[in-house]
């Protein structure tokens, strides 16, 4: 197996392009796709600050590498939710990557690494929300860091905001949300959303790279990162959809980069369009009386927002051992 563009030894195939790489390129390679991305969507400029939410796994850590390799002034910003043992080595792989990769590098920007926990800001954690509201784990997770990660880049005065979305995360969503017409979902799915109503720029520069991809750039880089799955996510129907585009994915490589890059090319503007609000949809989104975020208020009409509902609901609550909630969800 040689490498496509130097004839050397491989390290690596990537079947949908039916190519093979070494070492070096394969890095290069990672770097052009992201690269590319940001171009094409307008998601960045060389001295805009960019805010990238890392998680401690390979793809939020290896974004923010590729990012400060390609000359970014980007920080990391980790929320520590309070999921066992889980979060704890999570945070410790942040902690390191931010110790061995960014703090030794000859920069003029001084990239830092910003941490919020869930428990020491807010009083809760996601196996207690979870628990308390009656929310799925993972929805009392998302809604929490979706909170935070905007409140973050707004109060930060970052430029955009990046999440390590890849491929196969991109095409599970975009999977779920045709399989049930989620038509709301589905005209917001692109790799860039301005800021607009409030809320900051968003980013998904990772979405030309799979999975395997973002691992091995890891890999050949030297970064460690978090393998396990989040124990929460078990029965999750993301997990499920990736699976059926992984057995698509074999029988027919690129499937998964033709669907996705086929939705946005043919159809994100119809969904786009479809979903524009008119004046006869009654009022849009007005601050949250809480914490001033943008909101569409609550079923009881107060302007609050999810976040500061949850919140209210689920702080002060008995902790909720991660095994606990395991145990009441069988």
């Amino acid at each position: 197996m040689k490498c496509r563009v130097c004839r050397e030894s491989a390290v690596i195939d990537i079947r949908r392009h039916n190519a093979n790489f070494c070492a070096d390129h394969f890095l290069r390679y990672c770097r052009d796709q992201v690269e590319r991305t940001m171009k094409e969507f307008s998601m960045a400029t060389p001295g805009d600050r960019v805010l990238v939410a890392v998680s401690g796994g390979k793809d939020s850590l290896a974004l923010w590498d590729i990012l400060l390799e390609l000359g970014y002034e980007a920080d990391g910003l980790y929320i520590g939710l309070g999921i066992g043992d889980y979060s704890d080595v999570s945070g410790n792989y942040v902690r390191d990557f931010t110790s061995s990769f960014v703090a030794n590098r000859e920069s003029e920007h001084a990239n830092s690494l910003i941490e919020i926990g869930l428990r020491d800001s807010y009083d809760y954690d996601v196996p207690t929300a979870a628990d308390v509201t009656g929310r799925a784990p993972c929805s009392a997770c998302g809604l929490s860091k979706r909170h935070l990660f905007d409140r973050a880049a707004h109060d930060g005065g970052y430029d955009v905001l990046m999440t390590g979305h890849n491929l196969d995360d991109e095409a599970a969503v975009l999977y779920g949300n045709v399989m049930r017409w989620q038509v709301d979902y589905l005209a917001r799915q692109r790799p860039m959303l301005p800021a607009e109503n409030g809320f900051p720029k968003k980013a998904k520069p990772l979405v030309r790279l799979s999975e395997r991809e973002t691992a091995a750039y890891c890999v050949l880089r030297g970064i460690d990162y978090q393998v396990e799955e989040c124990p929460m996510a078990a029965g999750n129907r993301h997990l499920e959809y990736k699976h059926a585009l992984a057995a698509s994915e074999e029988a027919s490589p690129g499937m998964k980069q033709a669907f996705y890059f086929g939705y946005l090319r043919e159809a994100a503007d119809l969904f786009e369009q479809s979903a524009v609000r008119t004046p006869d949809d009654g009022p849009g989104l007005v601050p949250c009386e809480s914490c001033g975020s943008p909101t569409s208020g609550d079923p009881n009409g107060q302007p609050r927002c999810a976040f500061c509902r949850l919140s209210q609901r689920a702080a002060g609550a008995d902790p909720v051992p991660v095994e606990l909630l395991k145990t009441k969800r069988r």
